[in-house]
């Protein structure tokens, strides 16, 4: 169940505030439209209802606002856009990370998809989709964690006739088994036609709340549509006729060679036709919209039809029509309809707002005793994602990115390589790690920085994780799984450069390269080190500055600009020498280190102490540090 109290958003300046002390309710076992013209602020009181926006109000999902449920996703299921994801990653894939940050089986997958119709198009591409195979892929990333609730933004937008009622009967059938639905629709006759209550906004103001059937019966204007090559002629020839006869006929020309008639018959303008041998492909009673003007006169509606509330009452309750439009009983036509005006008055059949949505006069004893202003709505980040190193490792596998990065990295290495060896004057040390003295970073460092850029860089181009939220959590969760993953594929992009560079060397010139150096411990542990820095230092950029360029950037920075400052801070007279560290080291701790510990400990502080190691460490502190202050800024907000 939700129930909103008092939603009102933050004033635009000098406009007024786009919604404006906003209360309703949908229940359970019942789908709710919220409907109203485009920019009434349906959408605004979506978000101010999920509080993904600045406001005033608060809204209960079963008693409890959404920042006190422990974990959101699995309450309320949420569509208020297109699918936002990588273009190149299927359909499976996105679902299966969606499956690691809410925190369900990855066989989940297998069942919603085909639930959503998608089973023989879950390897397609998100960006080959069609609008309503990506509405079906955005209903099934709501229905993943079997939510009680659905909150849908327009989910029929831009979907054909058949689509609509598909995903009508879907909504129809999550209700029908406790859940709770609430879509908003600026089409009225699709939400009487769907829902079991209307909720109607205008200006940012509720001015109705009522029964689908109150809905279509007070509201809705009955109409006949017509299609005919002399559509112009044929409305004419309506209007000269209703004007002799003296009755209120409303002819509005609609796209092509459509006619809508508001007060007529199909009798009445087939006889017409006929008289004048004008041909008509189309003629169907339907119940219209609210007119072809916002507010309804006396005059126009003096004519109008009632639609009878038991087929109205059968349609929103039982099955969905199997034409688009819903077909009336052209009897019923002697029974003047009463209307609601768009100011929100209310016949005696319709209680309007006063009596459903909660509000009270201003003036009555328990409108005193309420606050005059209702709680504020903070925006809050989404949640960390429950299975962060399984979401990472989905994310990074996903797409083939990562894949055409090692490739390109391991071939330009490998010519590199040969291409230094033929030149000469290249250490074998660097050689092995196609290292000129020209270029700031090897291939594999480059390579393993870009990877850990995009790491993040791929969570802001392309929101899977926060989507609903407009940003990616930068939580210390899935940082450590992104350092981890980033360390992992840097560690094997080093070894299998080198391995490459190794084998090129051989296959060129035979033995005499590929010789192991005899300080090859201390090279490897720098190699890895070089790699894994750059990567973590792409990683933290990235996520600071919410840019793959820029964590890109962070990593040529390194060796283009700090190092030669810390070679600089350096180049002065040494006037004491870190002689006897590891016997100092040892003698601190009063014990004797295993397998030459104390030696391996050295290597490390003379690796720390070099130029380019001290300058990575530096750099990735600084980083880390930012980070850190980021997050810490962002919760306190």
């Amino acid at each position: 169940m939700i129930q909103a109290i008092g939603l009102t958003s933050n004033p635009r300046k000098e406009l007024p505030p786009a919604v404006d002390d906003v209360s309703l309710e949908a229940r359970p076992g019942r789908v709710t439209a919220l409907l109203g013209a485009p920019g009434a602020g349906k959408t605004t009181t979506l978000r101010l209802m999920l509080e993904l926006q600045r406001g005033r109000g608060i809204t209960y999902f079963r008693g409890r606002p959404l920042h006190r449920i422990a974990h959101p996703s699995r309450e309320v299921g949420v569509l208020l856009s297109e699918v936002p994801g990588h273009p190149a990653r299927t359909i499976r894939g996105q679902l299966g990370m969606v499956c690691a940050a809410v925190g369900v089986p990855i066989r989940r997958v297998d069942e919603v998809i085909e639930v959503v119709g998608l089973v023989s198009l879950r390897d397609e591409r998100l960006g080959t989709l069609s609008r309503g195979m990506d509405r079906r892929l955005g209903l099934a990333c709501a229905l993943l964690s079997d939510p009680h609730t659905l909150v849908l933004d327009d989910p029929a937008g831009g979907l054909s006739v058949t689509e609509g009622r598909w995903l009508h009967g879907i909504l129809r059938a999550h209700a029908a088994h406790g859940g709770t639905v609430l879509f908003s629709t600026d089409d009225p006759k699709e939400a009487a036609r769907t829902a079991d209550r209307v909720i109607t906004l205008e200006g940012g103001r509720l001015v109705a709340d009522q029964e689908a059937a109150d809905f279509a019966r007070t509201r809705l204007r009955p109409r006949v549509a017509v299609r005919s090559p002399h559509a112009a002629r044929l409305g004419a020839l309506l209007a000269k006729e209703a004007r002799a006869a003296q009755r209120s006929v409303e002819v509005v020309r609609e796209d092509g060679n459509r006619l809508s008639v508001y007060g007529s018959t199909c009798a009445d303008i087939g006889e017409t036709a006929f008289r004048h041998s004008i041909l008509v492909h189309q003629l169907a009673d339907e119940t219209g919209d609210m007119g072809p003007h916002a507010t309804l006169h006396a005059e126009g509606l003096a004519s109008a039809t009632v639609v009878t509330s038991a087929l109205l009452t059968s349609a929103s309750a039982t099955s969905i029509p199997t034409d688009d439009a819903l077909t009336v009983d052209a009897s019923a036509t002697d029974e003047p309809a009463t209307a609601v005006a768009a100011t929100g008055a209310h016949t005696p059949d319709d209680p309007g707002p006063t009596a459903e949505s909660g509000t009270r006069p201003a003036g009555s004893p328990r409108a005193r005793d309420l606050p005059q202003l209702p709680p504020p709505i903070a925006v809050r980040q989404a949640p960390s994602p429950l299975r962060p190193l399984r979401y990472e490792l989905r994310r990074a596998t996903g797409v083939g990115t990562g894949y055409l990065t090692a490739i390109t990295v391991l071939v330009t290495s490998a010519l590199l390589s040969v291409l230094l060896a033929r030149i000469g004057h290249t250490p074998q040390p660097r050689l092995l790690a196609a290292w000129p003295r020209e270029c700031p970073l090897p291939p594999a460092a480059l390579g393993a920085g870009l990877l850990g850029a995009l790491a993040f860089g791929e969570e802001f181009r392309h929101p899977a994780l926060a989507a609903d939220r407009g940003t990616v959590p930068r939580r210390l969760g899935l940082l450590a799984a992104k350092l981890l993953v980033a360390s992992a594929t840097a560690l094997a992009l080093a070894v299998l450069t080198v391995g490459c560079d190794l084998e090129m060397l051989y296959l060129v010139y035979g033995r005499e390269l590929v010789g192991v150096p005899a300080d090859w411990l201390s090279l490897s542990a720098s190699w890895i080190g070089l790699t894994v820095g750059c990567a973590w230092a792409g990683v933290l950029a990235a996520g600071i500055f919410r840019s793959t360029t820029a964590g890109l950037a962070a990593v040529l920075a390194v060796p283009v600009v700090v190092v030669p400052l810390v070679q600089k801070t350096l180049a002065g007279p040494s006037v004491r020498k870190a002689a006897g560290f590891s016997e100092r080291l040892r003698e601190l701790l009063l014990m004797q280190w295993p397998f030459g510990g104390a030696r391996y400990i050295a290597a490390g502080a003379r690796l720390v102490a070099q130029p380019v190691g001290g300058a990575l460490m530096l750099s990735l502190t600084a980083l880390l540090c930012a980070y850190l202050l980021t997050t810490l800024r962002s919760r306190v907000r």
